[in-house]
C-alpha cells in the first residue's frame, strides 16, 4: 500500500496509527524510555484533546486507537508527539547508562544524514499509517489487534498480562495510564 492510502482527510475521526522506531531498533525495554511514552499520552489527554481508546508499547513501536476532539486536530497531535517522545527519548539515551548508547545514536543519526529535515537523528520512522476507523466494529477490530500484539510475540499469554498496554484497562487492573472508553 502506498503512503497516499494512509491520510488524515478527518481530522475528528477515530484512528489506528503505529509508530514505529527507525530501523526497528529495540528502544523501549526499558522504564525511563517507556515512561517518556506514558507521561506524553497523559499529557496529551489532558491537554491536547486527546482521546485515548487503546495503545499498546512493545519494544520497537507503538499502536494507538485514537482520536481529537476540537480544536485539536490528529495530524497535529502525531507531528507532535513524534516530535517530543523523539527528543525526549534522544536525551535520555544519552543522559543514562545505556550499554547501547552508540550503536542507536549511530543508526538514528545514518537514518537522518540524507533528509534535509532532520538535524541530526531521526528516531521515528515517517509513515504512521492511520488507518482511519470510521465505526464501531473497525475500532473494536484494532483495539483486539493492539491487545493481541505482546500475545503473538509470546511475550505474555494473556494480552492483561502486558504492563504496557490497555488490555490492563479494559480487565478492570491496575494500568499504568488512563484511557477513554467508548
Amino acid at each position: 500500500m502506498s503512503s497516499e492510502n494512509y491520510k488524515i482527510e478527518d481530522q475528528y475521526a477515530a484512528y489506528f496509527p503505529t509508530f514505529t522506531v527507525t530501523d526497528w531498533v529495540d528502544v523501549f525495554t526499558r522504564p525511563d524510555y517507556n515512561n517518556i511514552i506514558l507521561e506524553a499520552l497523559t499529557f496529551c489527554r489532558a491537554n491536547k484533546g486527546l482521546k485515548l481508546y487503546a495503545w499498546c508499547l512493545m519494544t520497537n513501536h507503538l499502536h494507538l486507537v485514537c482520536q481529537t476532539e476540537f480544536p485539536f486536530k490528529m495530524s497535529d497531535f502525531i507531528r507532535d508527539f513524534k516530535q517530543f517522545t523523539a527528543k525526549k527519548t534522544l536525551a535520555t539515551i544519552q543522559e543514562i547508562q545505556e550499554s547501547r548508547r552508540d550503536w542507536m545514536l549511530y543508526r538514528f543519526e545514518y537514518a537522518g544524514k540524507y533528509d534535509n529535515r532532520i538535524k541530526k537523528y531521526r528516531f521515528w520512522q515517517d509513515s504512521n499509517h492511520p488507518i482511519l476507523l470510521d465505526n464501531n466494529s473497525l475500532i473494536d477490530q484494532r483495539i483486539a489487534y493492539t491487545h493481541q500484539n505482546p500475545v503473538k510475540r509470546m511475550i505474555v499469554d494473556k494480552e492483561e498480562d502486558y504492563l504496557f498496554s490497555s488490555a490492563r484497562n479494559y480487565a478492570n487492573l491496575n494500568s499504568l495510564i488512563e484511557i477513554d472508553f467508548i
